[in-house]
């Protein structure tokens, strides 16, 4: 029986601005799509549940790009200040740097994209599918804060599937009205008896299966 070739995996600091980003590319043979990981409070490209999800979305044929919006000297600040998980501004403004320096990388450019955003990353991501609507294909939120991305929602083209934990009160809450404010194809996924992390056994695995199929439907479809 032949092997199944591993994906090609490569580390890369990308400057966004005047600042140096870390992200970790893993790139199947024929992909033809590419998920962009947005990470939110506190959160890394070394969370096991983000690589998790990426290794789900890998086995699809998906590319992946987990990305760490903060440096590490920002990251060790927001640890004691949270100063930096909550400026939005800050973190969609990243989030679409790279997205451009996707789009100018010629072994990438012709893949499509889809974001994946958790918590505040969530936020950042739908801003950055308003602002690059022509560029986002598809976007899927985890947990996220979707609402702190403000009147951003009404310019979300991209078909967007929000994932939140049936435990998760007050985020599925702030989720609910922010489905009422996106004007594309949406949809509200309500993971039963899961909580904001999605901790619990199998629940982490129905979010990837969920927004696996989101982006297979959406990253592959011909235009």
């Amino acid at each position: 029986m032949s092997k199944i070739p591993k994906p090609a995996q490569r580390s890369l600091s990308l400057e966004v601005g005047d600042v140096l980003l870390q992200g970790d590319l893993t790139l199947p043979d024929a992909a033809e799509g590419l998920v962009l990981f947005a990470h939110g409070s506190g959160s890394s490209r070394f969370s096991p549940r983000n690589q998790q999800v990426a290794r789900y979305f890998n086995d699809l044929g998906l590319a992946t790009l987990l990305l760490d919006l903060l440096t590490e000297d920002e990251q060790d600040i927001d640890e004691v200040t949270r100063q930096f998980r909550f400026d939005i501004a800050l973190l969609a403004r990243r989030l679409t740097g790279v997205l451009d320096w996707l789009q100018q990388t010629e072994q990438l450019q012709e893949l499509v994209i889809g974001l994946f955003g958790a918590s505040t990353g969530a936020a950042a991501a739908l801003i950055c599918a308003a602002q690059r609507h022509h560029v986002v294909a598809a976007v899927v939120s985890r947990g996220g804060r979707t609402d702190l991305a403000g009147d951003a929602l009404e310019h979300v083209h991209a078909p967007s599937l929000l994932i939140v934990g049936g435990e998760d009160d007050e985020v599925l809450a702030l989720n609910r009205a922010s489905l009422a404010q996106l004007t594309g194809i949406k949809r509200l996924e309500v993971v039963p008896g899961a909580t904001h992390l999605f901790e619990e056994p199998g629940k982490l695995l129905v979010v990837a299966e969920l927004a696996g199929e989101w982006f297979l439907r959406y990253l592959r479809q011909v235009p």
